[in-house]
């Protein structure tokens, strides 16, 4: 029985196929175990570098036989990471694989539940149904319009008529505050004296003229 074989569980007799989940928890398995037979190998490669270094100036025989070692176990450490490499590549193609499965099955349960949900529909019923809709929701636009507007109010009113009244109303206005400001007629001005007009006492200095005039002229 081959590697492979016994790692898998596979024999001469035909088995049935895995699923991908079986297939997936298996190659799990042999990487766990390919990784620490590459941990195993790699503290036996150390191993064998010291013995070589010990034993270089001492027993060169014991030296190259740790070196030959050494390189038997890098070979099998190379041969342990392309084979990693190659499980891990087929590991993540079978997950990819596995998660389209499913994603698809979903899918198929959504189109077969969309499917039932539209089986009462019709789309030439539906597009019908709508310009109902449509039809309806003007005949109601129309109607709040028409019951929004007054009747027999203001149907009948000359708008350049209501503008002249409004003009002269505020001249009245005008005119009303104009008069609160101009004084009335006659209020104010003084009064015409009634009694007559009484002789006014001349001055001092007036007197001392008339008086310097008279005794010039008697001098004379």
């Amino acid at each position: 029985m081959s590697f492979l074989g016994k790692m898998f569980g596979t024999s001469g007799k035909k088995d049935e196929t895995p699923s991908p989940q079986q297939a997936i928890q298996k190659l799990r398995e042999t990487e766990d175990m390919l990784v620490k037979k590459s941990d195993y190998l790699e503290k036996k490669i150390t191993q064998e570098i010291n013995i070589a270094r010990k034993n270089g100036t001492k027993n060169k025989r014991v030296a190259i036989q740790a070196l030959k070692r050494k390189k038997r176990y890098e070979k099998q450490l190379q041969q342990i990471d392309g084979t990693l490499s190659t499980i891990e590549f087929q590991r993540e193609a079978l997950e990819n694989a596995s998660t389209n499965t499913e994603v698809l099955k979903i899918m198929g349960y959504a189109a077969k539940a969309l499917k039932n949900a539209h089986q009462d529909m019709d789309v030439d019923k539906v597009h019908d149904l709508m310009d109902d809709v449509a039809e309806q929701q003007e005949i109601a636009n129309e109607i709040s319009d028409a019951i929004s507007n007054p009747i027999g109010f203001g149907t009948d009113v000359d708008e350049d008529e209501l503008m002249a009244e409004l003009e002269e109303l505020e001249q009245e206005e005008l005119d009303e505050q104009l008069l609160r400001v101009e004084p009335a007629v006659g209020e104010d001005l003084p009064s015409v004296p009634t009694a007559e007009p009484v002789a006014l006492k001349p001055s001092r200095a007036e007197v001392e003229d008339d008086d310097m005039k008279d005794l010039a002229a008697w001098a004379s």
